[in-house]
């Protein structure tokens, strides 16, 4: 799964490795982004124009917006069939930006876990592959959440743990945000584990469990 993840990249480096995109002038580094809250997206509208949409999908259908605590990762493996993510595979696209995200990894003890954070080796930002949602109060407010999809590991990854986030090549970002309905069989190929030899990872401290510290020590190598 993904559960915690990082946006600390200046709109410089961003407009660097996204270009065509429009980011803002400003963005406040985050280094312990947290389900529930507000997430950087890029949706399929057409704009290629940042948002931010609560991070936990909450179908249209939903009764109750507190469905999204459950559904802040989607399998890419059944995501045609699921009810919940069915409909946004084939319209409602988006990818998730950022720079590094975090997985525990649980020690030969059993009874331990230590988080790891993960980055490309260059620290270059890059996006995971995303759903979204509408889903309208009844009294007419509206909420736009989403959700990361997971794939299999690569090696790397898997030294840490069984699943991890579907990170989008750049080739692929027009393709995943096109506007147009997709047929899943045709967006399944872009969804698979991301080239292992750009991929690096180190310990970090575990101040990061507490998603209420957002500060640079999260990312820090455990130690230094």
């Amino acid at each position: 799964m993904c559960g915690r993840f990082t946006l600390t990249a200046d709109p410089a480096a961003l407009q660097d490795a996204f270009p065509g995109f429009i980011f803002p002038e400003k963005l406040i580094p985050r280094y312990n982004i947290a389900p529930s809250q507000p997430i950087a997206v890029v949706p399929n509208d057409g704009n290629k124009s940042l948002d931010y949409f609560t991070w936990g999908l909450i179908p249209s259908w939903a009764k109750d917006p507190k469905i999204g605590n459950r559904m802040i990762n989607a399998r890419s493996e059944t995501l045609a069939e699921k009810p919940s993510f069915r409909s946004a595979y084939r319209r409602r696209r988006c990818m998730i930006i950022a720079d590094g995200f975090y997985e525990w990894k649980r020690e030969s003890d059993s009874k331990s876990k230590t988080p790891y954070y993960i980055h490309m080796e260059d620290n270059k930002p890059f996006a995971f592959a995303g759903l979204w949602e509408r889903w309208f109060d009844s009294d007419g407010s509206e909420i736009k959440s989403c959700t990361i999809i997971t794939t299999e590991p690569n090696e790397t990854v898997a030294q840490l743990h069984n699943r991890m986030p579907a990170i989008l090549l750049p080739d692929d970002y027009d393709a995943w945000i096109d506007p147009d309905e997709k047929d899943p069989d045709a967006l399944s190929a872009i969804l698979f584990p991301y080239p292992l030899a750009d991929l690096g990872f180190h310990p970090v401290s575990k101040v990061v469990n507490n998603p209420s510290n957002d500060v640079p020590d999260c990312i820090r190598p455990a130690g230094s």
